[in-house]
């Protein structure tokens, strides 16, 4: 786990990279308290920044950024590759040869002999940044289901990338303001990937890499991996054993690290079997964390105590007091990054968490939004037959009735930004636009534009809710703000 930085710019000098990229990852070093770094290569006016959290080879053969075949190849890496001890077997035979224990010089070797192909075969969760000299390119890479954060600004002049979008702040020509963000912060609760609050960044796309040529300035972006929701297992039976096998693999693999590793115990179904599985495979005692509250009406201790006493592990509970969360509240808003109306649990409980000495926590994000667990799974089949009625007449409900009745008012918008906004949507674009003494025309037509080229009308309705859930609350909402709460 890490933080990156970089700046691919010919109009600024060696010296004036490697101070901006410095400075980049000094804004990130809450990211990265273990190492840091810093690669230019002055002849072409690129630099990769690096703050390290260690989690595999906790030595100094971890130092980022890493450098592979006689430094033809440069990394800065965030995140964890799972399946890096098989791919390492593959690439020894190969005739590969390794200096480190890590799976960042397991990615610059994978990439050394299979090229862009390296990418599909990753499974994990990462971002990250690799230089190659000889090609004079630079690829960004994200993992497929989006757990690592990437923004970027590219045109023909440069590249900027960062983990974050505070880390911008430095590079003066990026600093124009989006100014539609609030717009979308009071309508979704958050702001939805490609928006930020910066007009020129924007997150890269999960399951895409982008690669830019220095000499050129030309630069594109392509898939290499995406999932389908197309059913393709009909039976019950097999489907249950093929859940049991991928989770059993998934947390196995999930628990390599050589630092101290927990588990989020919310007293939930998804979290429980992930502490469960954990706790019958790892060698080492595990540890859960849990977080509870004195108003037992939003308390889940009673399930966690159920979970915890049928667990070997090591477990950890905390009281969050109102004293707390008052006294913490602007050290929470500080740590968002990017606004948003969710977050503030992750950051309590990965602040126990870490005072708890541990580095890197498992969480049951994912667990509902596959396995229908939110509410829009039973409510999906009435919602799309609302969203054939007359668009003139879901406008109009947007001045009328209920709360819930306004918010139909949303279906007027083509396809599944609609659906998601009447399910899970903050205000209605009246009452964004009194907010903000903006139009409610020009607010309708701020929302109404597509975000996602995506037509998923021939899914099934539940697939439908899958794919919303995943795609959009989950990829926006949880993964970014457990993302930027927990680092």
């Amino acid at each position: 786990m890490c933080r990156i930085a970089g700046i691919a710019d010919r109009s600024l000098s060696p010296d004036s990279l490697r101070s901006l990229t410095k400075n980049m990852c000094d804004i990130l070093a809450h990211g990265g308290p273990d190492d840091e770094g810093v690669f230019v290569n002055e002849s072409e006016h690129v630099a990769l920044g690096n703050r390290r959290l260690a989690l595999i080879d906790l030595s100094h053969g971890g130092h980022q950024p890493m450098s592979y075949a006689n430094e033809r190849y440069q990394i800065t890496y965030n995140g964890e590759l799972y399946n890096y001890p098989e791919l390492k077997e593959e690439l020894i035979a190969a005739g590969c040869v390794f200096k480190t224990k890590s799976d960042t010089e397991v990615i610059l070797a994978s990439f050394s002999t299979w090229g862009i192909n390296a990418f599909r075969r990753f499974n994990g969760m990462f971002a990250f940044a690799l230089w190659d000299s000889e090609m004079k390119t630079i690829y960004l890479v994200r993992d497929p289901s989006g757990i690592k954060p990437l923004y970027f600004a590219a045109n023909s002049e440069h590249l900027v990338f960062a983990s974050e979008i505070r880390a911008f702040k430095p590079v003066t020509y990026l600093q124009k303001n989006n100014p539609d963000w609030q717009v979308y912060l009071m309508a979704y609760g958050h702001l939805p990937e490609p928006v930020t609050t910066l007009k020129d960044v924007k997150p890269l796309t999960k399951g895409h890499f982008l690669s830019y040529q220095i000499t050129s300035g030309k630069w594109s972006i392509k898939t290499y991996n995406h999932f389908s929701f197309i059913e393709k297992i009909s039976n019950r039976s097999h489907a249950i054993d093929l859940v049991a096998t991928c989770l059993k693999a998934a947390v196995e693999r999930n628990l390599l690290a050589d630092a101290k590793l927990g588990v989020f115990l919310s007293g939930g179904l998804d979290s429980g079997i992930i502490a469960k599985l954990a706790d019958d495979k790892t060698n080492k005692r595990l540890n859960t964390i849990s977080i509870y509250f004195e108003e037992k009406k939003y308390s889940e201790k009673n399930y966690q105590d159920v979970m915890s006493s049928d667990l070997a592990a090591n477990h950890f509970e905390h009281l969050l007091k109102y004293s707390e969360f008052r006294e913490f509240l602007p050290a929470v808003i500080k740590a968002m990054d990017q606004p948003s109306s969710d977050g503030i649990n992750t950051w309590f409980i990965s602040k126990y968490a870490h005072e708890s000495g541990l580095k890197a926590v498992l969480s049951g994000i994912g667990g509902d939004e596959l396995f229908g667990g939110y509410p829009s799974f039973h409510r999906i089949d009435k919602t799309l037959a609302l969203q054939q009625m007359p668009n003139n007449f879901l406008r109009k409900a947007s001045s009328v009735g209920s709360k819930l009745f306004r918010r139909m008012s949303y279906l007027s918008i083509n396809g599944i930004q609609g659906v998601y906004l009447f399910l899970r949507g903050q205000f209605i674009p009246p009452e964004i636009a009194q907010q903000t003494g903006m139009d409610v025309k020009k607010v309708w037509n701020i929302l109404s534009a597509p975000l996602q080229q995506h037509d998923i009308h021939y899914l099934t309705p539940h697939n439908q809710a899958s794919w919303m859930e995943i795609n959009m609350y989950m990829q926006n909402q949880l993964l970014r703000d457990a993302d930027v709460m927990s680092m």
